[in-house]
């Protein structure tokens, strides 16, 4: 390969959309043009947030981009999920500045898909370089592509890149008709349980569907009450703002699934998905009244009901969350890379990894023989 050079960016949003789309491909929404300058000019990430843009692209010979890569300059290692504060500390015990680190990542996403945005496959070795070269200059201590395409695990492995695993409950749709097919599959006291669950949980409530033109600000008034109470409780305070769920409305309508819970006519709880071209992936929830599992009609059912209906192979749910175990989402490998220039911050790290896999992988194990699914019954 001839000599290329990369260029770092002040924001997706200064990045023409057609080019990153180009990069990006159209199957995963949140690494799209649209999700990604919607953080950046809804303030959600930038200035005062520890999430500074930085994307770094690479232009093909035609002048356009051919690789890119949605960088950000990390103050802290919140809204990540995939957790290295025990490496803060030991790093900045030995004496050492964790951060700045870099980060390159869907903000606030805990969804796996690709990270190295490629329209020209052949430039993935030079944009991985070109993260490590962005590192060395600047003497940070690290670089983390997290919650990477399975695909992309072996272009970081050759390129040296620590590679972490960990698990995510996922649904998978296997050519069901219906949710009675689903249910079909699962032993036959899961089947009265959930049967049951459903029943109990809509029980004096109407459940709606919005997308696309459907949504209006009103409703993410709505859903922002929600959201605000979910991420006080999770985080502190909200990672997204207002702003955030205006201009998604705006750009991604036809991406998004908004599902809402009346109560005479009146909205007590609501569940937001993203609808990419062979996935849902459930992202927020929230609620004003507490109704017995809602929260698994709204975020786990429906979305396999939803799934099937679209032809969709699987539904992701988000992160954690072994309740998921119970209602037909079983565990599935997902992975980050991790570049770190120090060397005896790099053994500690890949012995720590080394042992943290055994244990991930057991688990997972373990899980997969209690999944709801029949065992020869």
């Amino acid at each position: 390969m001839t000599d290329v050079s990369a260029r770092l960016l002040a924001g997706v949003a200064d990045v023409p959309r057609d080019q990153w789309d180009a990069c990006a491909g159209g199957g995963n929404p949140f690494v799209s043009w649209d999700f990604l300058s919607a953080l950046e000019q809804s303030g959600s990430v930038g200035e005062g947030t520890g999430w500074q843009p930085l994307p770094l692209v690479i232009d093909g010979a035609d002048g356009r981009i051919a690789a890119a890569a949605p960088l950000y300059a990390k103050s802290h290692s919140q809204g990540e999920y995939v957790f290295d504060h025990g490496w803060a500390d030991a790093w900045e015990r030995a004496g050492g500045r964790y951060y700045p680190k870099i980060q390159i990542a869907a903000p606030f996403s805990p969804v796996p898909g690709p990270r190295l945005l490629l329209r020209d496959a052949a430039m993935a070795p030079a944009l991985i370089a070109g993260i490590e070269t962005l590192v060395e200059r600047n003497r940070l201590s690290s670089a983390h592509a997290t919650f990477i395409a399975a695909d992309e695990v072996a272009l970081f492995e050759a390129a040296g890149w620590l590679i972490r695993e960990d698990s995510q409950f996922h649904w998978t749709n296997r050519g069901y008709g219906d949710f009675a097919d689903f249910l079909a599959d699962l032993s036959s006291e899961k089947r009265k349980n959930i049967r049951k669950e459903r029943a109990r949980a809509v029980e004096g409530l109407d459940i709606v569907h919005l997308t696309g033109s459907d949504l209006t600000e009103a409703h993410w008034d709505i859903f922002w009450e929600f959201y605000q109470d979910t991420g006080a409780r999770k985080w502190g305070q909200p990672y997204l703002t207002r702003a955030f769920f205006s201009l998604l409305g705006e750009r991604m309508a036809d991406k998004i699934l908004l599902i809402l819970a009346l109560r005479d006519g009146r909205a007590i709880a609501g569940a937001l998905n993203m609808i990419g071209a062979d996935a849902l992936y459930g992202r927020y929830w929230g609620c004003n009244a507490e109704v017995p599992n809602l929260h698994f009609e709204l975020c786990y059912y429906q979305a396999i009901d939803i799934a099937i209906a679209r032809g969709l192979s699987r539904v992701e749910a988000g992160a954690q969350g072994g309740h998921k175990l119970a209602r037909g989402y079983a565990p599935e490998p997902t992975w980050s890379a991790h570049h770190i220039p120090d060397p005896g911050f790099r053994r500690a790290v890949a012995d720590f990894l080394a042992a943290e896999r055994r244990g991930v992988q057991q688990d997972r194990q373990w899980l997969v023989q209690r999944t709801p699914f029949k065992k020869g019954e």
